[in-house]
């Protein structure tokens, strides 16, 4: 067994190569779009899944609907995701790329929350939750359990939830967030 000062430089180390390649990948990202990683990773969603409901995309992205908005209006606004009316439900709002939000997604290279979400999502829930509970020590040891999570390299703040994504988002929770 290492003894604890070796042990501590290396999850030291790791931070940082993690951090690094976060910061390295979000900025190329940006660099090569113009879009945030958050703003980046949403259209590439979109892309695989469209056409997809608000709360079905907060879901796959691990956010809160509310974050979603404001991601979604700000790619609306440049013309890269369209909101339209469910042919099958009126009430319910799909989200689809433009032809220019599919070719901003064709040029575009991986962002770092996509490259988390699917290494994690292929582990064991044993492991998963050792990383859930030693990042949550982590948080405990700096004191900033009460700080709003921000995404990754972004000014977007993940509005608390109540941590489940499965089952809590209704479609009519999904309709009142696509009419703001």
């Amino acid at each position: 067994m290492k003894a604890t000062p070796d042990l501590v430089a290396g999850i030291i180390d790791n931070l940082r190569r993690v951090f690094q390649v976060i910061n390295e990948q979000s900025k190329r990202a940006e660099h090569e779009t113009g879009l945030t990683g958050p703003q980046l990773w949403a259209i590439k969603v979109i892309s695989e899944f469209a056409p997809i409901k608000l709360s079905d995309l907060a879901r796959k992205m691990y956010l809160h609907p509310a974050t979603i908005v404001g991601i979604i209006d700000r790619l609306e606004a440049r013309g890269l995701v369209e909101r339209t009316r469910s042919t099958k439900d009126r009430r319910v709002v799909d989200l689809a790329l433009t032809s220019l939000g599919s070719e901003k997604v064709s040029q575009s290279p991986n962002v770092a929350q996509e490259l988390l979400v699917s290494g994690l999502e292929a582990l064991p829930k044993s492991q998963i939750i050792n990383i859930y509970d030693g990042l949550e020590q982590f948080v405990r040891i700096l004191g900033v359990q009460e700080i709003p999570p921000q995404l990754i390299l972004s000014p977007e703040i993940n509005l608390p939830g109540d941590g489940k994504f499965e089952g809590e988002i209704t479609d009519k929770t999904n309709q009142e967030l696509s009419q703001n």
